[in-house]
């Protein structure tokens, strides 16, 4: 109950009440227990699991100058290698990108990220921070054109969907593989999210020249997702989410600025295979933000993550590290 007085303390301050109540709604399932038709989802029979993975996360931007040219602009971000652990249903988890894993052709890009991706059986949250600065130019046929210093991207948000029919269907088992989809099905599913956006270039968005926007986008979202589970160990889980955003570039004048309506989508997809004692996954996650620019031209906004993961079960942990844990945890 105290994330309830904090987010409406938060609240009367800052006027969020839409946003608040996405958040509650996202809490109170927290706090709901569902029971699950054990034909369609089970859980593994092993407590401990270890994770090794390599991880692409991505931003990108792409105008159209003409009719038939589209331009795209990306940070030269390093492929991250992450290692982490779960014990029943609690994880940690960590990644880190080093420096030789990148193109060095394509520039040198200053750049913070954090993405965060939170799945349950009844909902996935996506929480994401990103700090970029100095893409590389690309044309339609991924051609590297130029290194362009000056674009800056700053973009952060919050994002969530809910499951319909989560007594069957597990968005965890195919993004998290924290349990198993034993048999074929789907579900429609329904949310929101609030993100902003600060884009600023001096130059290299050249059908504009000086370039600074900042942008705000609170809205609604709706899809379906699927699993197809191939002869009991193979599995494949495709999700699209369509979504109508309101829009404004003045900020601090939100309620009497002129409003705008944009479309963003929100595709996802995974594949994978779970053995008795180890599993093996590729997944896909991507958001895009539409944003309309000074000369009415739209401009889109990418960001999302490619990942696959390697997972080892074990039957039972070390006896020194369960003493050491919380006796909720154990």
């Amino acid at each position: 109950m105290y994330y309830y007085y904090v987010i409406m303390i938060l609240a009367n301050k800052f006027r969020f009440r839409y946003i608040v109540l996405f958040s509650l709604f996202l809490l109170s399932q927290a706090y709901c227990l569902a029971q699950v038709d054990s034909s369609y989802i089970r859980p593994f029979d092993q407590k401990l699991a270890i994770r090794a993975y390599v991880m692409d996360s991505y931003s990108a931007l792409s105008q159209d100058y003409d009719y038939d040219t589209e331009y795209t602009y990306r940070p030269n971000n390093p492929i991250s290698l992450g290692l982490g652990v779960s014990w029943k249903n609690s994880s940690l988890s960590g990644s880190y990108g080093f420096g030789f894993m990148r193109d060095k052709k394509k520039g040198n890009t200053k750049s913070f990220a954090f993405q965060y991706h939170y799945y349950k059986r009844k909902y996935v949250f996506d929480l994401f921070f990103q700090n970029y600065k100095g893409f590389y130019q690309e044309d339609a046929s991924d051609k590297m054109i130029a290194f362009c210093p000056d674009i800056k991207l700053i973009q952060y948000g919050a994002y969530g969907q809910y499951f319909f029919n989560n007594k069957k269907f597990s968005y965890k088992a195919a993004f998290d593989q924290s349990e198993r989809q034993m048999r074929s099905v789907g579900s429609f599913q329904i949310g929101g999210g609030v993100f902003y956006n600060d884009i600023r270039s001096d130059s290299s968005l050249v059908s504009l020249g000086r370039y600074n926007q900042k942008n705000l986008q609170i809205g609604i979202s709706g899809g379906y997702a699927h699993t197809f589970v191939i002869k009991k160990n193979f599995y494949v889980t495709g999700s699209f989410s369509l979504g109508l955003n309101v829009a404004t570039d003045d900020i601090n004048n939100f309620y009497n600025s002129k409003i705008n309506f944009f479309p963003s989508m929100f595709p996802r997809a995974a594949a994978g295979y779970n053995g008795k004692i180890w599993s093996l996954s590729v997944s896909f996650v991507n958001n895009r933000m539409v944003l309309m620019t000074q000369d009415s031209r739209s401009l889109n906004v990418d960001s999302g993550s490619m990942q696959i993961n390697f997972i080892r079960r074990f039957n039972s942990a070390p006896s020194k590290i369960i003493d050491k844990l919380p006796k909720r945890f154990r």
